[in-house]
């Protein structure tokens, strides 16, 4: 297969950086407010809460914004508002002025930042990629995801322990400077927005990936399967540390070690697409993500326990590794380009929704019914995505018409 070409790879290195300082800086912002403003245990789920919900309203008409206009001033104007706001918060503690009001603003303009440069993103990448080679390109941003959530978080709790969370987090806020100075220095002209003449609409991407089945089945598949994993990743701190008694070393080894099967997963993706084809993959890949979160209430104090986890965690990541970057090759190929910022809008929108409400509905049943049932409980549910797949057909392959 032909290069990707050296635009392609000078967006590979800014979305690295950028994603290697989100990684060192993660988890970051609810130390800070533990840490140095001493917040209550309240106020840090609060601060979850408010950057994700609120994150995602502010977010809402953007889509329509992004559609109209080229998209990569978009993704330099997002990760300069990212820079801006986590740049504030080492500022205003070195000024000692920070507050919780402050952390707050933060957390939603960078949610909503985020969703932005996403959706912005996804558009461009379709522009700047030929058809053929969507698939390994894709497939390269899934492996820099892995390695850098393997490596990052290590790093990042090494760096708040020598020089501070509010430093740690200004490496963060440099990451997307460099990303938007990256992201700048892209010369493949970009193709002219599409026109379009219907009145502004905040749920056309909704309305577009509902008209669409194999988008709409995709769609619930991805909440029914994402809502019930990051349930579960709360608790498993708590099961790991509490229930099953591991050492702090293990603890790690469970988050750190399955992120290689991610890698694994995204590097196998293109190989197995040219043999089974787009479609196969997401039902081969589809199914075999889903049952592994069954295993998490069969694990045992002690090296049985531990193994079952990594097992587990491996299994599921190194099966979503390999489904990722053939999900969003396949959105990309069946959504029209005057559609493309408003569909990636209302997807981000709806998982930063939806995984928050499992989470809080996962502490609930916790509590009615203890951590091995809730991760029974979701569990079923990831086996349940399996069931909704595309696997009438091809999946309606082609775009739907923009005036449909």
């Amino acid at each position: 297969m032909p290069s990707l070409g050296v635009d392609f790879r000078r967006l590979w290195i800014a979305y690295t950086v950028s994603a290697a300082g989100s990684a060192v800086g993660f988890g970051a912002l609810p130390l800070i407010a533990v840490l140095v403003l001493d917040v209550s245990t309240f106020q840090v789920a609060l601060l979850a809460a408010l950057s994700a919900v609120a994150g995602a309203a502010l977010a809402l008409p953007m889509g329509d914004f992004i559609e109209q206009r080229h998209k990569r001033p978009v993704m330099i104007a997002a990760d300069l508002v990212r820079f801006a706001v986590l740049i504030s918060i080492p500022i205003a503690a070195a000024l000692d002025v920070m507050t919780y009001a402050q952390l707050c603003v933060v957390g939603i303009l960078h949610a909503a930042a985020l969703i932005a440069f996403t959706a912005a993103s996804g558009a461009h990448l379709k522009a700047l990629v030929p058809a053929e080679q969507r698939g390994t390109a894709n497939a390269r941003f899934e492996q820099t995801t892995w390695i850098t959530l393997s490596v990052g978080p290590p790093v990042g709790g090494a760096l708040i322990g020598l020089i501070g969370a509010t430093f740690t987090l200004a490496l963060d806020a440099i990451s997307f400077l460099l990303s938007a100075f990256g992201i700048s220095r892209i010369r493949h002209p970009e193709p002219v927005p599409a026109a379009r003449h219907e009145r502004r609409d905040l749920t056309a991407g909704w309305r577009y990936i509902w008209r669409h089945r194999g988008l709409r089945v995709l769609f619930l598949n991805s909440q029914l399967f994402g809502g019930p994993v990051m349930l579960t990743s709360p608790l498993l701190s708590v099961f790991m540390l509490r229930d099953l008694g591991l050492p702090p070393w293990q603890y790690g080894l469970v988050f750190g070690l399955p992120c290689a099967g991610g890698v694994l997963g995204a590097w196998l993706a293109p190989r197995f697409t040219a043999r089974l084809g787009l479609h196969r993959m997401l039902l081969v890949f589809g199914v075999l993500r889903a049952p592994w979160v069954l295993l998490l209430p069969l694990a045992t104090p002690g090296l049985d326990g531990l193994l079952v986890l990594i097992v587990a965690e491996t299994l599921i990541i190194t099966a979503a590794g390999a489904f990722n970057p053939s999900f969003a090759t396949y959105r990309m190929q069946v959504t029209d380009d005057g559609h493309m910022a408003r569909v990636f809008t209302a997807w981000s929108i709806t998982s930063r929704a939806v995984q928050p409400a499992f989470m809080a509905v996962g502490g609930v049943l916790a509590g009615l019914i203890g951590i091995r049932l809730t991760f029974l409980v979701a569990g079923i549910c990831c086996l349940a995505s399996a069931f909704v797949l595309p696997w009438r057909s091809a999946a309606h392959a082609e775009p739907v018409p923009e005036t449909a």
